[in-house]
């Protein structure tokens, strides 16, 4: 019986995201009215809703570009079939997660759950481009295991938003808690869980497959 091949995970949470994105966003709730109605009344009196929903959707779009480069990047046959096409979709990877990073630092503010639930978001959007970047120099450098293990760490950044949703649900739902504290937790258990997810793919399944492959040279 024939193992399920880690890449082909990784499309397929990747499709699950995608999916859920644009369903929640353009079927169920296109002008994000469930989840405003969450926001409250000192974060509604502050905010524009019209301005809001445009740059969510641009967040939404360049989550989205970003969620697909990131994909076709870490294809092998990609890489070794054109490398320049992995380079430039390398680089829309990067403007992209910079789009996701400077629009979310425009809604950070507004989260539900104030303060303390704005707090993971806004370091969020100080280390991801960081870690981004640092895969981006280790490629330069040549470094192409550190740089596969640093884009680990980058692209499962964008599982957040469904992670936070899916976790939320959960606590609301089955667990009773209200909505704005599952809303809370749930971010902090969201990054905090995909941090701990890179760091085990990296020493486990990635670690691996380079041994494997550096074993057939």
């Amino acid at each position: 019986m024939n193992r399920i091949k880690p890449y082909s995970i990784v499309i397929f949470v990747a499709c699950i995201a995608i999916t859920y994105a644009l369903v929640q966003n353009f079927i169920i709730d296109p002008e994000a009215k469930g989840f405003l109605s969450h926001k409250s009344d000192y974060n509604k009196e502050r905010m524009n809703t019209s301005i809001w929903l445009t740059v969510m959707y641009v967040h939404l779009f360049f989550a989205l570009i970003a969620l697909v480069c990131g994909v076709a990047n870490f294809s092998d046959k990609l890489l070794a079939e054109n490398r320049k096409l992995h380079k430039v979709t390398g680089y829309v990877y990067l403007f992209s997660v910079l789009g996701v990073v400077v629009t979310s630092g425009y809604m950070a503010p507004y989260v539900t759950g104030g303060k303390v639930a704005s707090w993971p978001f806004h370091l969020l959007n100080i280390i991801w481009p960081a870690i981004t970047i640092t895969a981006l120099v280790k490629i330069k450098k040549r470094q192409v295991m550190k740089h596969k293990e640093w884009m680990v760490r980058s692209f499962v950044f964008l599982f957040t938003n469904m992670l936070i949703h899916l976790v939320k649900l959960i606590l609301e739902k089955v667990a009773g808690l209200p909505y704005e504290l599952s809303y809370t937790i749930a971010v902090y258990v969201a990054m905090i869980g995909l941090v701990v997810t890179a760091e085990m793919i990296i020493r486990t399944k990635l670690r691996a497959l380079m041994k494997k492959s550096s074993n057939k040279i």
